[in-house]
């Protein structure tokens, strides 16, 4: 028996709840990979195994599944669609051949889709979109097609045509062969005659598919203003090559949960994605040369050590052969959880690498040589943190390794070490994001991890100067202590630090003790009169006296130590925060709730404008006091459909209003 004929490698994305894993549940019952189709109440045949996406009843990592059906090997990969979870996704869209947008059949729910084809559209990705649970929505399907077409900057294609709609869902025609079907669940589709109020309909929605289609071809073109009828075979022809050049975005429908739709879809990607060396193409590699291999995806088995999820651009690649220095202990077929040893794996295929210890996610590598440039997402910049700790000290070291296999899994996830604040930060995608990574420190680790609000570094400076006086002096048998400063303290414009300046004339305080005035004077800017870090403050060494006998640099260090400590309370202190510049990206119709949102936070707004590349999105920039971004991306998502995100800089600091002030000193334990 041969063979499969080719290879293919699929990425389900889309917004949370749009049913990508029922496809893929749907797609692998279909194929014959399964006995059964697995559903949400039993945690799934093939997607969302693992504890955390069970717990959750949503996905929470990248589910590979490989399905033989005729003469393909296809393998699916299942993507988070919750938005804080995205970079699961986005780390495995460079290897893939094709992606299905999965979307609800709800107009104003399509703009959350936006991120995922903008996304595929910078990677030159070609995709589809295929609108699922269409028993679910009364809306008119040129309708939910001119929605898709307000978030997609590629001209959207409809392969289908919807006949009814909700409850009364009878069936498609396709627009390829004009040839309607009526769904029966759990079977294939029958044919049926399209239905005469649909006709009409049908061949409008088929000529704007044959006109984009006409955009890219001069042949057909030809032939539409000729006004004749093109073959079957040459719309085909123009669809497998538009969609393989990402030109257009076709639409398919159906209802996954029912397997209605399904077998239409399987055709269509056997029949019409793009081989393997299109994809190959994409990514600037030909077909000689050694094998080469790029890591889509890492994980750490409890049991089993460290498995990557990798593409095959170049092979074949097998068992026991060395790869970036690595010696593989296994190439797997992967469906779900399950991991099935072949041995080898061709080009074109993506499969599990055993053992590639030194291997980082996103990257390529070779049997020998350098290995090639190749594309990889973009990381996400991280938007929520807390702070975390273990319960139990002890376990400090092991938590430091436990995140660094984190970090190594889900580049996203940041570790930031504040040792002004001594506290370690966690830093993600937003609350679900950070919380899901302390729960699998928990289930794979062991470790119990706390995590709380991150700690504002404030800092604090002056208004005015003053002048000051102190003297160290101690007596306690032998030599004693002694040193004398007076010192001029006045304010520096902000973001000038600190500037010590001597003035000492005719040896009041000898040259080799100047060097401990300035260290004592930083040493006690450490923490000032309102408990925080000090600057933006010139301290100036005017006169002073010294004992030949008693005088040391400790001396002189205590000295301007009770020369500030007297001083500064007198230059009216005041508290400053660290200001943050915001882009914020959201879709147009929300900007508005973005600037009131910015606004209740003490914001200042820049400006808006339209985000490019983006259709129907604004983005809006703001100055926002770092205390208030803590919870910025949940209530940004929660006004947003979930969909809005942005990108920060510490910009400067800003004197705090005196009432917050206030607030802040009384709670902070340090204060004078």
């Amino acid at each position: 028996m041969d063979g499969p004929n080719r290879t293919l490698n699929v990425a389900l994305v889309g917004p949370a709840g749009s049913g990508k894993t029922t496809l893929l549940e749907s797609l692998a019952f279909v194929a014959g990979a399964v006995p059964r189709r697995g559903r949400a109440n039993d945690g799934f045949v093939v997607g969302d195994a693992s504890a955390e996406a069970k717990a959750r009843q949503m996905t929470t990592e990248v589910t590979a599944a490989h399905i033989l059906h005729d003469d393909v090997e296809l393998t699916l990969l299942d993507t988070p669609g919750a938005v804080e979870l995205a970079q699961e996704g986005r780390n495995v869209l460079p290897g893939v051949d094709l992606a299905i947008v999965v979307v609800e059949p709800v107009g104003e729910r399509m703009i959350a889709a936006a991120p995922f084809l903008h996304l595929l559209d910078s990677l030159d990705v070609p995709h589809v979109v295929f609108i699922n649970k269409m028993d679910r929505s009364d809306q008119r399907y040129r309708d939910l097609l001119d929605s898709i077409r307000m978030v997609s900057a590629r001209p959207v294609v409809p392969h289908q045509y919807a006949i009814g709609r909700g409850e009364s869902l009878v069936g498609y025609v396709d627009l390829l062969t004009e040839q309607a079907y009526q769904y029966q669940a759990g079977q294939a589709s029958s044919k049926i005659a399209v239905p005469e109020d649909y006709r009409e309909r049908e061949q409008q929605a088929r000529a704007e598919m044959l006109e984009t289609l006409a955009d890219f071809d001069d042949d057909l073109l030809e032939v539409l203003l000729e006004d004749q009828e093109p073959p079957t075979e040459q719309v085909l022809r123009d669809l497998q090559k538009t969609l393989g050049a990402d030109q257009v975005v076709p639409v398919f429908m159906g209802i996954a949960e029912q397997d209605m739709g399904i077998r239409r879809l399987l055709e269509a990607l056997e029949r019409e994605a793009p081989m393997a060396e299109v994809a190959a193409a994409r990514v600037g590699l030909d077909g000689d040369g050694p094998p080469v291999v790029q890591v889509l995806k890492t994980v750490h088995q409890a049991h089993a050590g460290k498995l990557s999820l990798a593409r095959v651009w170049r092979g074949p690649v097998k068992d026991g052969m060395t790869v970036g220095g690595n010696r593989l202990s296994g190439v797997f077929r992967l469906l779900g959880g399950e991991q099935k040893s072949v041995g080898e794996a061709p080009t074109g295929a993506v499969v599990g690498l055993g053992r590639l210890d030194d291997a980082a996610t996103g990257q390529a590598l070779t049997t020998h040589g350098e290995a090639p440039a190749l594309p990889t997402a973009p990381i996400m910049a991280p938007m929520y943190a807390l702070a975390i700790r273990p319960e139990n000290r002890a376990d400090e070291v092991k938590l430091s390794a436990a995140l660094a296999k984190l970090t190594e899994e889900d580049p996203s996830l940041v570790v930031e070490s504040d040792p002004e604040l001594r506290q370690t930060l966690l830093w993600g995608q937003g609350d679900v994001h950070v919380k899901l990574a302390l729960e699998r420190l928990s289930s794979k680790y062991k470790l119990t991890v706390t995590g709380t609000r991150p700690a504002t570094p404030y800092r604090e400076t002056i208004r005015k100067s003053a002048s000051a006086h102190g003297r160290h002096k101690k007596q306690s048998g032998g030599h004693g202590q002694f040193g004398d400063v007076k010192i001029d303290i006045r304010p520096l414009g902000r973001g000038e630090g600190f500037l010590f300046e001597n003035r000492i004339v005719g040896g009041a305080v000898p040259k080799q003790y100047i060097p401990a005035v300035e260290e004592g004077a930083r040493e006690f800017f450490q923490k000032g009169p309102l408990g925080f870090p000090v600057v933006d403050v010139a301290v100036t060494l005017t006169d002073g006296q010294y004992h030949s006998v008693d005088s040391s640099e400790m001396a002189f260090k205590m000295a301007v130590a009770l020369a500030l400590k007297d001083g500064l309370p007198r230059c009216g202190p005041v508290l400053l925060e660290p200001i943050d510049e915001v882009t914020v990206s959201v879709p147009s119709e929300h900007t508005s709730k973005v600037l009131q949102l910015v606004t209740q936070k003490r914001g200042q707004i820049l400006g808006f404008e339209p985000k490019a590349d983006w259709p129907g999105w604004d983005e809006v920039r703001v100055h926002l006091p770092h205390g208030e971004m803590t919870d910025l991306v949940i209530n940004l998502r929660s006004q947003t459909q979930g969909v809005g995100f942005f990108e920060w800089t510490r910009d400067r600091l800003e004197v705090v209003p005196d009432k917050i002030a206030e607030e802040v000193v009384a709670s902070n334990p340090a204060a004078a």
